[in-house]
């Protein structure tokens, strides 16, 4: 249970220890119940193109008293990648923050953020995570750059 008495519902842990151990799940997406009282998985894909999953994500929306904004989620991405110098090819597990900074409802955002460790405890094996605020941040070639030199 997180700081805001948001629960993870299983699903969470084992969609994600499907992409772990399976790797035929390319990226997972998380979100907060219509209630904001668990964090589900919305959607999970085979899907490898970045563009798609980083439209998803700015896409997404969320609701709370009548209103609706911008959407902040959570995800889980298998991030592959050439090392420089022709040494190989990676993969990294990295969780994904989005909440942007401009668009997004006050409770939703504040939830989002105090829910966030608990969701992270529940799925062992992150090997990165970032926190994208702004879709510069959620750019590949940014997410590239920081993971490939271990920075995230």
């Amino acid at each position: 249970m997180s700081k805001s008495g948001v629960a993870v519902h299983p699903d969470c842990v084992s969609k994600f220890n499907e992409l772990k151990l399976g790797k035929s799940i390319k990226y997972i997406i998380y979100k907060l119940s219509d209630d904001y009282k668990e964090i589900v998985v919305e959607e999970s894909s085979t899907d490898a193109e970045w563009e798609n999953f980083q439209k998803k994500i700015m896409d997404a929306k969320a609701s709370y008293k009548g209103k609706e904004g911008k959407g902040p989620r959570y995800a889980v991405y298998d991030f592959q990648y050439e090392l420089e110098g022709g040494e190989g090819t990676r993969n990294k597990i990295v969780f994904i923050s989005w909440s942007p900074d401009i668009g997004t409802l006050v409770f939703p955002r504040m939830t989002y953020a105090s829910s966030k460790e608990a969701l992270k405890n529940s799925l062992n094996g992150i090997g990165a995570e970032v926190q994208a605020n702004n879709e510069d941040e959620i750019e590949y070639s940014t997410i590239l750059k920081d993971i490939s030199k271990g920075k995230r």
